[in-house]
């Protein structure tokens, strides 16, 4: 292995030396990525605290280590294929931008994908659930009620206005809202 290294010419150890250091430091990154080491000394992929620019970010660590990666895998093939050094040097520079730009790309649209998991109670407004617990008559008592919100049920505290207890098993429509979150409901089946 070290024969053939030491024979080869100067412009293509470069390019070898930048493929395999980037192919390593890549695969040690997809290994800790996938089995959840912490990265955070190696990860400067981070927003700045205060920073009010662009969420697309093209010059990070991973959009880096994938630059020198494909930039020394696409030497490697120009060079092998003959290539003269400066073609050789355009492609792989073109190749390692486009590199860049993908990953760029892909971690942006990965950190739109997230869901920032808050409640909005709002969003029960009109929603048909049922009573769990007994909610008191003309708020007198606080009960629970199990109402479909955002995807997924949940229990919630609920008061009425109604004359009468809404007892456990009563279908319920969420009329409003108060401002601590508890839930103003109605019967359905009167």
């Amino acid at each position: 292995m070290m024969d053939w290294f030491s024979n080869l010419e100067l412009f293509a150890k470069i390019y070898w030396s930048i493929a395999l250091i980037g192919s390593f430091i890549f695969a040690i990154t997809m290994v800790l990525t996938f089995v959840g080491g912490d990265t955070s000394e190696l990860d400067t992929d981070a927003e700045i605290e205060g920073d009010t620019g662009m969420g697309f970010q093209f010059i990070t660590f991973k959009n880096l280590i994938g630059f020198f990666t494909l930039f020394g895998w696409s030497g490697i093939a120009c060079i092998d294929a003959g290539f003269s050094k400066p073609i050789t040097i355009g492609v792989s520079l073109i190749c390692g931008l486009i590199m860049m730009a993908i990953m760029a790309a892909m971690f942006f649209y990965m950190r739109k994908l997230n869901d920032s998991g808050t409640l909005d109670f709002k969003n029960a407004i009109g929603a048909v659930g049922e009573v769990y617990l007994t909610i008191g008559a003309n708020r007198s008592s606080i009960g629970k009620a199990h109402v479909k919100i955002q995807g997924a049920l949940r229990e919630l505290e609920a008061l009425t206005d109604a004359e009468t207890d809404l007892k456990s098993g009563s279908v319920i429509k969420v009329k409003n809202i108060t401002d601590n979150g508890i839930l103003i409901v109605e019967q359905l089946n009167k």
